[in-house]
């Protein structure tokens, strides 16, 4: 087995059959047949840091994607401006979000190398949008990193038009794993608690872990609120969950 890994910018057939752009890294030669894992950006955008994340799941095994869920509102544009083009709109309809990690789902089982499981991740904004995948699509394993309004109303001013989808709680069709940070408002711990019980109701699979001391974006690298610890010990749980359930 090489660790070697290919990175590049691909494009994929996204909701509605339209292409858009995606950010792809696989292992050269993994020597085995391995899992995908579709990675769902933060609201600040389709950047370098969720890139080094893509990169990091290859570097663990995995073949991942990053579908750029801002490019039709402002393609070639900056993280930045493309982020701020579409919290102007209302940010990213949940149909075409669901659309898009369709797209990348089949573009994950697509490669040779694929042995046909896949999960999702998604962090802040994606965090919500990695439930919504998992609840409205087949997949093995999902990961939501703090993500806010799966339940909870938004609060007045937010400037995305999203609503809460903890009803859709029966409907997940894989084990989801959940970290959070205590200190987080957005979601704050009753939140939590409140989505425990609905998956509990449900009869569902899930681990949830909160981290004491950790806020909203404890992952984010580049920004204060990155908490080493908690990133740290979330990462572990990761890698061990998709072990779990991604592995041939």
């Amino acid at each position: 087995m090489s660790d070697a890994f290919i990175s590049e910018t691909i494009s994929i057939t996204g909701h509605g059959g339209d292409e858009i752009e995606a950010y792809s890294a696989r292992p050269v030669d993994p020597g085995r047949e391995i899992g995908g894992v579709v990675v769902i950006h933060h609201m600040p955008g389709y950047d370098i840091q969720t890139k080094e994340i893509t990169r990091r799941f290859a570097a663990e095994g995995y073949n991942a994607v990053m579908p750029n869920l801002y490019h039709r509102d402002a393609p070639g544009a900056s993280p930045d401006d493309a982020a701020a083009t579409a919290r102007a709109k209302g940010g990213v309809p949940d149909d075409r979000l669901v659309g898009d990690v369709s797209g990348a789902v089949d573009y994950l089982k697509a490669l040779p190398t694929a042995n046909g499981k896949v999960g999702v991740i998604g962090y802040c904004s994606g965090g919500r949008q990695s439930f919504l995948s998992a609840v409205s699509l087949p997949l093995d394993a999902a990961v939501d990193c703090y993500g806010a309004f799966i339940v909870g109303e938004v609060p007045e001013g937010f400037p995305l038009k999203v609503g809460p989808i903890v009803d859709k709680a029966p409907q997940l069709s894989c084990p989801l794993l959940g970290l959070f940070g205590a200190e987080d408002k957005y979601p704050s711990p009753e939140h939590v608690a409140e989505l425990e019980e609905a998956l509990k109701a449900a009869g569902k699979t899930y681990e949830f872990h909160s981290y004491s001391g950790a806020g909203h974006s404890f992952f984010s690298v580049n920004r204060p609120a990155y908490n080493p610890e908690a990133a740290t010990d979330g990462w572990e749980k990761i890698l061990a969950f998709y072990g779990k359930y991604l592995a041939g």
